[in-house]
């Protein structure tokens, strides 16, 4: 099985690495000076299970890898507008292309059925960009549970996690997913695949619409955004506002507002993806996480004021950072 890693920034270098260190046909696609010092040195990743250095193959230039067995998107939601038409060079006629994006993705109501069939929500792919790129038949959903980080390019640093969750759009078990699943489970990852898999997608917003923005903006750290009284209370004001819109589409989350909020103080003094992007200068994960649930509560008549509060402040955050406001 050939795997093509498409974004091996720290989610998607941290896969491709473990893949590598298992004997697996695999090529990274990166750019900038990470790609270059891949190239040069190899790849080394930091890690309580062990540090360890490969040097699987890596390039910066899609056209040249030929087709692939699967796909990986290791960029972040915003990045794949501009990844995404890039990406038919790879494609043979049964390439799969795993999306492992935070918050809501592009292709969730693709196969939906019903009212909302086919609803293309702007603020995760706008234009449509992406869904003309990627056809439908394509696509199998995953979640990461592992955090990880760039120290320095060629370096990746591996804090806690080794789980990557799978699931079909059309809620089967198919043997593609368990086909995919094989090589990680392998390499030392739990690949549980998920008929529920909408689900799982919300159990993980409900955290993310709330934790993400708010690490952000005051750069606390998970267990002091939980244990924080004042702080706290937004949070689960997050929380209630995009279980509402759950409601809307008949998930009903197994998990409730305070078991998350048990849970995000366990993790402990970890930063949120959000908080170390906006630390490294990098244009923040906002529309899929935040935007896009807010996009639907707009949509299906779910007030959101908290939540659109803390969306707009997160945005202004995000441009003043990058120099786009002064």
């Amino acid at each position: 099985m050939k795997i093509v890693i498409a974004g091996a920034g720290a989610i998607g270098g941290y896969i491709g690495a473990k893949l590598a260190q298992a004997g697996a046909d695999v090529v990274l696609y990166a750019r900038g000076p990470h790609l270059r010092a891949m190239q040069e040195r190899g790849l080394r990743v930091i890690s309580p299970a062990g540090d360890f250095e490969v040097k699987p193959q890596v390039t910066g230039d899609l056209a040249t890898i030929g087709q692939a067995d699967v796909v990986f998107l290791g960029v972040k939601a915003h990045g794949l507008t501009a990844l995404a038409p890039t990406l038919r060079p790879l494609f043979g006629p049964d390439t799969a292309v795993v999306s492992t994006q935070n918050g809501v993705p592009w292709w969730y109501f693709q196969g939906y059925g019903g009212d909302l069939e086919g609803l293309r929500l702007e603020r995760v792919d706008p234009g449509g960009v992406i869904a003309a790129s990627i056809e439908p038949r394509r696509v199998v959903g995953s979640l990461a549970y592992f955090a990880t980080d760039i120290v320095e390019p060629g370096v990746i640093r591996h804090t806690e996690g080794n789980k990557i969750s799978f699931g079909e759009p059309d809620g089967t078990k198919s043997d593609r997913a368990r086909n995919i699943a094989e090589p990680l489970i392998a390499a030392g990852f739990r690949c549980p695949i998920n008929p529920r898999f909408r689900h799982e997608i919300w159990v993980k917003l409900l955290g993310n619409v709330a934790f993400n923005p708010i690490s952000a903006l005051t750069r606390g750290t998970l267990e002091e955004l939980a244990r924080d009284p004042d702080v706290s209370a937004v949070v689960r004001t997050l929380m209630a506002e995009t279980e509402a819109v759950a409601g809307k589409l008949n998930i009903t989350l197994p998990i409730s507002i305070e078991q998350r909020m048990a849970g995000a103080e366990k993790v402990g003094a970890h930063k949120t993806s959000m908080l170390q992007d906006l630390e490294a200068g990098r244009p923040l994960e906002i529309e899929a996480i935040v935007g896009a649930v807010v996009e639907l509560g707009d949509r299906l008549g779910v007030p959101m004021p908290a939540t659109k509060t803390v969306y707009a402040c997160a945005k202004l955050l995000d441009h003043k950072a990058r120099g786009a406001v002064s």
